[in-house]
């Protein structure tokens, strides 16, 4: 037996609101219930109509979209994916989007109106139908912001809360000790891996590392060119390290934190006695993803002078995992997968498990806990 999930569409065009309907005739485990034509109208349809999961156009008048969201998680919550244009206000929004409970988004090819929406069809049908199966208790979870206080008259950050708690649990530890860790004299790179649920994810990490770091941090994260500037800009003004989108050239400094751009992988090479970032657009995507974690993990096995701690978390497919299997075999490498538990997908976490190369199984909560146990 078929089960079809329920389906609302939320954008203000009443074109695109059809277009979108259209994508999901053919496809059987998707019915389209009803369609909104903004945010105050998707809320009260909610509530009668009860879907499984809501296509939500970030611009909008009225209600925009994360407003819309917002309200959506807070008296409804339903699995959303956002729809957003490549605009840079577009962008800030969407991301913000991504850290208050939507489960992804998609890049409209052309701006609000998109008549070649067409372009990203099979992409919005695989994100709604992976939405609806996402567990509605994992989207109400909120992620504890760290407190901070921005200067008027400087770009700098001030944290008031301390950055790392102490774990509440730790789901599954493999190596008991970090003592072997410990003794090497090697510098350390930290090397992390994300997708579906990962902006979110992130904000959980990232913030809870101090700026006394005593290595650099590379970040993949799946989402297209437009977006990584915007998540880096996010995540710098939450967090007491400094975080940026990755430029070619960059040489990796201790605390501070680089994420691939969208449409590049992100390779690393000896600089002299350092490591620089190397962005490349010509290779082809890996399994569909330019940057791909396969990508970094390959490029940092080259890097024999450097202990890695790889961290896979939340994301579809098992993007990381063939890099994981090259890193264990080239170096000293300790590896964290998110569980289950705290996961949106347990996609590319049960691919890395399932090798049984990783070392600490963790709940997100405790991810920057365990990197400061290995990289204090």
């Amino acid at each position: 037996m078929v089960v079809t999930k329920k389906l609302l569409i939320v954008d203000d065009s009443a074109f695109m609101r059809k277009l979108i309907g259209d994508f999901f005739v053919d496809v059987p485990t998707i019915e389209v219930i009803g369609t909104a034509r903004n945010g105050q109208d998707a809320l009260e349809k909610i509530k009668v109509l009860k879907p499984d999961v809501v296509t939500l156009d970030v611009e909008m008048p009225k209600l925009n979209g994360l407003e819309a969201l917002k309200l959506i998680m807070a008296d409804c919550p339903t699995p959303v994916v956002m729809l957003s244009s490549t605009t840079k206000a577009g962008a800030e929004i969407t991301v913000e989007a991504m850290a208050n409970g939507a489960v992804d988004f998609i890049a409209k090819p052309s701006g609000t109106i998109s008549l070649d929406l067409h372009k990203i069809k099979d992409e919005l049908v695989h994100k709604v139908l992976q939405a609806a199966s996402v567990s509605v208790a994992k989207l109400r979870k909120t992620t504890p912001a760290t407190s901070f206080m921005l200067n008027s008259n400087s770009t700098s950050k001030k944290v008031i809360s301390k950055p790392i708690v102490t774990p509440t649990r730790s789901i599954r530890t493999v190596s008991a000790s970090s003592n072997n860790w410990n003794s090497h004299a090697n510098k350390k790179l930290v090397l992390v891996g994300t997708s579906t649920g990962g902006p979110r994810a992130l904000q959980e990490v990232i913030t809870k590392i101090p700026k006394s770091i005593t290595a650099p941090i590379l970040i993949v994260q799946h989402m297209p060119a437009g977006f990584t500037k915007s998540l880096a800009a996010r995540l710098d003004t939450l967090s007491e390290i400094t975080v940026k989108e990755a430029e070619n050239g960059d040489i990796l400094q201790a605390g501070v934190a680089y994420i691939a751009p969208g449409g590049y992988h992100m390779k690393l090479q000896k600089v002299g006695m350092s490591v620089g970032v190397k962005l490349d657009n010509m290779e082809a995507p890996r399994g569909g993803h330019r940057p791909a974690v396969d990508v970094l993990y390959e490029s940092a096995s080259e890097l024999l002078d450097y202990d890695k701690l790889a961290v896979i978390m939340t994301g579809m497919g098992s993007d990381g995992t063939k890099g994981l299997e090259i890193l264990k075999k080239t170096g000293n490498v300790k590896a964290i997968s998110e569980s289950a538990h705290t996961c949106v997908v347990y996609g590319m976490p049960k691919a890395a498990f399932e090798t049984g190369l990783i070392d600490d199984v963790e709940d997100v909560d405790d991810i920057a806990h365990t990197i400061m146990k290995y990289i204090p």
